[in-house]
């Protein structure tokens, strides 16, 4: 998608959007001003050199975190003004999450990590368990469905993430660095899995990234600097982009991650 994207629906809609903390008696501005909006049916990639603001954005997309000024809507919802108990349903119900650190759950299967966001939601143990292991199948993890997380790789463990941030069928996909502590072939799979299980006409995905290896996968790619959008690209200025880069990711310790 490059000029197309604008005829789907804003799946998210920023407008001067600012945000700032305090360290001390310091006031670091995170946000400065932010104009951007996410299409439906794309995937958007975020990148920008380290602290200029990207997972703040996110975080603020997500909510997760308040913004402080400027107008912000989630499919037309404004979430700063929900309740703590309405927001948190509509995280539960609309947003999904795939972190670097993939977060599982260490003493909880596969399946089981998957099937937490189902059981937060109400649904029965059983069915939640019985969809979470058609999720690990789909994203290739149909032998794995009894293994701990210490008993997988990290491209497995990802995958597993993965998973459990789809199980609920959410319309907003955020990932924060996805890739980043993985191999470039375990990379490719991962970004595989989440174009295919996160894009669809009605939802929108956005990436949070360094590694210019996986910006093909990308339908438009906005950077950051000191907090604000300073440029969007899309199609061939993509290709440009990661033109040349030839250096297959870093795996973790060395090892294959898949």
């Amino acid at each position: 998608m490059t000029e197309a994207a604008h005829t789907h629906e804003v799946a998210v809609h920023c407008a001067q959007v600012t945000k700032s903390y305090f360290t001390g008696p310091t006031e670091v501005k995170a946000l400065r001003g932010v104009d951007l909006d996410v299409y439906t049916g794309e995937l958007l990639m975020l990148v920008g050199p380290s602290g200029c603001g990207k997972t703040t954005l996110i975080s603020v997309m997500a909510g997760i975190l308040d913004h402080d000024g400027g107008d912000l809507s989630v499919f037309g919802k404004d979430v700063r003004t929900m309740s703590q108990f309405q927001r948190t349903h509509f995280r539960g119900e609309h947003i999904g999450f795939v972190f670097q650190a993939f977060n599982l759950i260490p003493s909880l299967t596969s399946t089981e990590n998957v099937a937490v966001p189902l059981l937060i939601l109400g649904e029965g143990w059983h069915a939640a368990l019985e969809k979470a292991r058609t999720m690990l199948a789909s994203v290739g993890l149909e032998d794995q469905y009894a293994k701990l997380p210490s008993q997988l790789s990290g491209g497995q463990q990802q995958r597993v993430a993965i998973a459990r941030a789809m199980i609920h069928e959410p319309r907003f996909i955020v990932c924060d660095e996805p890739t980043s502590a993985l191999d470039y072939e375990t990379g490719v799979l991962v970004m595989d899995v989440l174009r295919n299980q996160a894009l669809a006409p009605d939802r929108a995905l956005v990436i949070v990234t360094h590694d210019s290896r996986i910006f093909n996968y990308a339908d438009r790619i906005a950077r950051m600097d000191d907090g604000c959008i300073v440029r969007i690209e899309t199609g061939d200025e993509i290709r440009v982009s990661r033109a040349g880069i030839k250096q297959p990711l870093q795996a973790q310790d060395g090892e294959h991650s898949a």
